[in-house]
């Protein structure tokens, strides 16, 4: 502004002197050459006439000249001028006065070279040698001997170039200055364009007299500019009095300035000089900050983004001068958001530029930050620090113009650091560390109507910031559902807040919580109630997690463990490369769930074992051992209604399907759940060493469950499916069976016993474990002396075993059951009762005429000996009946004869026919045998009684013994029930020397 002054002085001065050298010139080319030289001398600067110039003297003297040229070098400065033009008064000419009565420049073109440091440097020393830089002293001076009516420029152009920076360019310039007196009002109207913006100015003083001599002066001064530069920033007015003090500086008291629709109070310090100090006090009542908020950011024309070698933005413009600013706000309003003794201070020195907001009152808390900067660098470096007790959220989130599901007070203690001005710079830029927390917050979880389950409370929370650069980690305790929560969240907020995603991406965390009953981890991306990412999610009870958040339908599920990618929204999961286990069945696979009524699940999962018992909350089954006295299978909860709930296709592919200890595979099926029932077609899969085919279908859509069952099983191991089916270790073979049966009931026990339907059931080349029945028709001397003894290492083979069921009230029965053997033919019937787990079968063999295999069967009748299987599942008891053997000795001999025992040789008949000794034994096998089948009682785990009780008598029965039981179909066993063996593995002890059994068998064998 200085050397703008300067230059245009000397331009009037170029006028005057033009004038008062009027009579003297003769020739227009003397007149140039003349004018050119008086005047460069007089101003110091080389000036050049080097177009026409014209004179007259009425009605005042003026002077017209065209392209002139003006060069000084020393201030950097070059002007040229399409015309220059001015008039004095007449009067001038005898006056000691001068009055101007215009000066005009058209068209011209001001070019400011900036020098480089060191001649800046020179030029400065200069000019400290020869005055103070202010030229308002000068002007007052030339304005104590003048009169100016009109300075003006027309379409002027001023161009700052330097080596550094590109070039700027003022252009469009309209410039008039008036002051007509020393006495009168100084004035100064401006318009330009500098880019893409529009100026325009006017400044005025009511008297430069009042200024020299040292009194207040009224100055006003308004600007405006189109487009705005800020929001709210389009048009500035200040208007105060000024005065000259003694030190050279002017000081404003009482002054407003109106910017935005806002008004200050304004006192205010210049001191001029080579480097200006400015000292500026604002104070307002109120000060609104919203308009100053509102104006989206500027975009060009044609709607390019900026060149990137365009130079950014910087305040090397603060370089040239010192300041010193405060702001006083009794109210501060930025949309919703109201502070109060708002106080802020900058200093400005040697390019130093530090500023502080003292203390802004937020609500229930306040603000205070502080920053520094060096002005002089081209991307200014911003550093300082952020503090705040408490800050409400709610009212900072309607700031960003943002609506958060969060309530409380946000505690601020951190420094930061960026670079640059614009937003983007700052947002790649910034940096923070300390630490951020929450106080007394509640986070309302979405999409939940009860208020116990949606809220989430935390009395403090800390995030410790190292670096933006590094995650910000959060950690504290919560408390939901009146539990404690312990959480640890891990946010990289440089990529999220500062990069500006944060509405298109949502935001990228790390989240671990741990509850009293369940663990959560989140590894991915979450946005206003959706997720992508990692999730982990365990708990030891989720019916128990699920009771405690009010829900329910999950209550046959315990263990449950999660662990996969999902995508989550409001309305559907979907998940890919997950592992589940639930009830500790492990799967893995990828499926989704739309949140429906009933909720539709669409999966497909890969098991190594899938157990359907453990996936319906029943423990696998333990390794069965010998069956307890009176032991009773556990009788467990049914509950299907979950499947009321869901309709799901489950794709289901396993090495291993079952249930319990009974399984199939490889298996590939799909289990189906529609209107509360759940269907599961098994195809023909690998079982057993052989191959199964089932349906299983299982209805919960009832209140009381009910399952339908039809399986066929071809080729299968018996031994080893039996006694993982029902720990029943006594039958080997190849199986063939067909089942179809139907139960419903709300425990195990009750579907066991309502269970119904049919079965058939076939054997091939197998045994019976336990027991040979070919030996004990060859051992029947031996038997009758000492009892039978089961032995788990003898066997009845057979090379075909079969049998029909009908089932009813969870009991199995059977008239049909035949046996086909190489020694043995043999026929039966019986029970199963399902639902305590034992069996009931009465066996009537018959013997080939060889016991080596050959010849034709030959009837028992007379010897009786049937095999009788009863008691559980896991031990029953197999053993020969020898009652009917022992009612009829006669028959018995006889048929002892028939299996070639060389009775003929032995006194058998005179024992058992004739007197004496045989009538004895006669009657003692009869006598005795007869007491014995009637009132013998005895222990239910001892066997069959050997010859020698039954012939020697017993003991009365215990008050804790028990009566065998006898299959309700066995009309002639309900008459003479049969005798129990001892336990297995057990002896009779015969210990007596010469017993009456021995004593017989000595008779017979003497």
């Amino acid at each position: 502004m200085r050397r703008f002054i300067l230059s245009l002085l000397g331009v009037g001065a170029l006028a005057v002197a033009a004038i008062a050298i009027l009579p003297s010139l003769i020739s227009s080319d003397w007149v140039r050459a003349e004018l050119g030289r008086q005047l460069s001398a007089a101003t110091g600067s080389s000036i050049a006439f080097n177009g026409p110039v014209n004179l007259s003297a009425f009605p005042y003297l003026a002077v017209v000249a065209e392209d002139v040229t003006l060069s000084a070098e020393a201030e950097g400065i070059t002007a040229e001028f399409a015309e220059v033009s001015g008039s004095v008064a007449l009067s001038s000419l005898w006056s000691d006065r001068l009055h101007i009565k215009q000066i005009a420049l058209d068209r011209p073109v001001i070019v400011l070279e900036e020098k480089a440091a060191d001649e800046a440097a020179s030029t400065a020393d200069r000019g400290n040698q020869t005055g103070s830089g202010d030229p308002l002293p000068a002007l007052v001076a030339f304005l104590e001997r003048s009169a100016i009516e009109s300075v003006s420029i027309t379409s002027g152009t001023f161009i700052r170039r330097s080596a550094d920076d590109p070039e700027e360019v003022v252009s469009d310039v309209e410039l008039t200055l008036s002051a007509p007196d020393i006495d009168d009002e100084f004035s100064l109207s401006a318009s330009a364009r500098m880019g893409e913006r529009s100026y325009e100015t006017s400044f005025t003083i009511s008297t430069l007299r009042s200024l020299l001599e040292r009194q207040p002066a009224d100055v006003t001064l308004a600007v405006e500019a189109d487009p705005a530069p800020a929001p709210g920033m389009s048009s500035l007015e200040a208007s105060g009095q000024v005065t000259l003090n003694a030190n050279g500086s002017y000081q404003i008291r009482g002054g407003e300035v109106e910017a935005g629709e806002q008004a200050f109070g304004l006192n205010a310090l210049f001191v001029p000089g080579e480097r200006a100090r400015f000292l500026v006090d604002l104070e307002a009542d109120r000060l609104d900050l919203t308009p100053f908020m509102d104006a989206a950011p500027e975009t060009s024309q044609s709607g390019a983004p900026a060149a990137d070698t365009a130079k950014p933005a910087n305040l090397q413009f603060l370089a040239g001068f010192d300041a010193d600013m405060s702001i006083n706000a009794a109210a501060l309003v930025l949309g919703e958001i109201s502070a109060s003794d708002v106080s802020f201070s900058a200093a400005l020195k040697d390019g130093e530029l530090a500023a502080e907001l003292g203390h802004l009152g937020i609500d229930a808390g306040s603000l205070a930050a502080s920053v520094a900067t060096h002005v002089t660098a081209d991307e200014p470096v911003f550093r300082g620090r952020l503090a705040s007790k408490g800050l409400d959220i709610a009212k900072l989130s309607a700031l960003a113009g943002q609506t958060v599901p969060l309530s409380g007070a946000l505690t601020i203690d951190a420094g930061f650091a960026f670079r640059g001005l614009d937003a983007q710079a700052i947002r790649k830029t910034a940096d923070l560390t300390g630490t951020i927390g929450l106080r007394d917050a509640v986070y309302t979880l979405p999409g939940i109507a009860d208020e116990t389950m949606r809220e989430v409370k935390a009395k403090k929370i800390t995030a410790q910031i190292a670096s933006l650069a590094k995650p910000v980690r959060a950690a504290g305790r919560l408390q939901w559902r009146n539990k404690p929560v312990d959480v640890e969240l891990q946010i990289p907020a440089a990529d999220t807040i500062l990069a500006g995603n944060l509405s298109a991406e949502g935001i990228p965390l790390k989240l671990q919580v741990k509850m009293p009953d369940a663990n959560l981890s989140l590894d991915g991306k979450a946005l206003a109630g959706t997720y992508a990412g990692k999730l982990g999610f365990s708990t030891a009870d989720l019916s128990a997690f699920l009771a405690g958040l009010g829900q329910s339908g999950a209550e046959s599920i315990g263990p449950l463990a999660f662990n996969g990618h999902v995508d989550a929204g409001t309305t559907r999961v979907s998940f890919q490369e997950a592992t589940i286990s639930i009830n500790g069945v492990e799967g893995a696979g990828s499926g989704s769930v739309e949140f429906a009524t009933p909720l539709k699940i669409t999966t497909a999962l890969n098991f190594d074992e899938l157990d359907l018992a453990r996936l319906a909350g029943a423990q696998s089954p333990a390794p069965q051992a010998k069956a307890a006295k009176g032991a009773q299978p556990a009788d467990v909860p049914l509950d299907l209604s979950a499947l009321r709930s869901i309709d799901a296709t489950i794709k289901v592919n396993a090495k291993k399907l079952g249930y319990g200890r009974v399984f199939a595979g490889p298996v590939s099926t799909s289990l189906v759940v529609s209107d509360g029932v759940a269907s599961l077609t098994l195809p023909e899969s690998p079982f057993y060493g052989g191959h199964v085919v089932a349906s299983l279908r299982a209805d919960g859509s009832q209140p009381e469950p009910s399952i339908a069952l039809k399986t066929s099983i071809s080729g299968a191991s018996a031994a080893p499916l039996l006694t993982d089916m029902a720990g029943f270790k006594h039958l080997e073979g190849s199986l063939k069976a067909e089942f179809d049966v139907t139960g419903a009931g709300g425990t195990s026990g009750a579907l066991a016993k309502s269970l119904q339907g049919n079965a058939k059931v076939g054997f091939s080349d197998g045994a019976i474990r336990g027991i040979d029945i070919a030996n004990v028709y060859n051992n029947l001397v031996s038997l009758m002396a000492s009892g039978f003894k089961q032995d788990e290492s003898k066997a009845t083979t057979f090379t075909e075993l079969g049998a029909s069921f009908a089932i009813e009230g969870g009991v199995a029965r059977t008239e049909d059951l035949k046996l086909v053997g190489p020694l043995i033919r043999m026929t039966g019937s019986g029970a199963a009762d399902l639902a305590q787990s034992t069996l009931n079968f009465r066996l009537e063999p018959r013997l080939v005429a060889s016991l080596k295999g050959q010849g034709a069967e030959i009837s028992t009748d007379g010897i009786g000996v049937p095999v009788v299987v009863e008691g559980s599942f896991a031990a029953p008891r197999i053993y020969p009946d020898l009652s009917d053997l022992l009612k009829n000795p006669d028959a018995a001999l006889a048929k002892l004869k028939d299996f070639g025992l060389p009775i003929d040789k032995l006194p058998i008949g005179d024992l058992l026919n004739g007197d004496g000794a045989g009538a004895a034994v006669k009657d003692l096998l009869g006598g005795t045998l007869d007491k014995a089948l009637k009132g013998k009682v005895f222990k239910q785990e001892e066997q069959q009684l050997s010859i020698e009780e039954i012939i020697g008598g017993d003991p009365a029965p215990k008050p804790h013994e028990a009566a065998v039981e006898i299959p309700p179909n066995e009309e002639a066993a309900k008459a003479d029930a049969p005798t129990e063996l001892p336990a297995n593995g057990t002896e009779v002890p015969s210990d007596e020397a010469d017993g009456p059994v021995e004593g017989f068998f000595k008779q017979l064998l003497r």
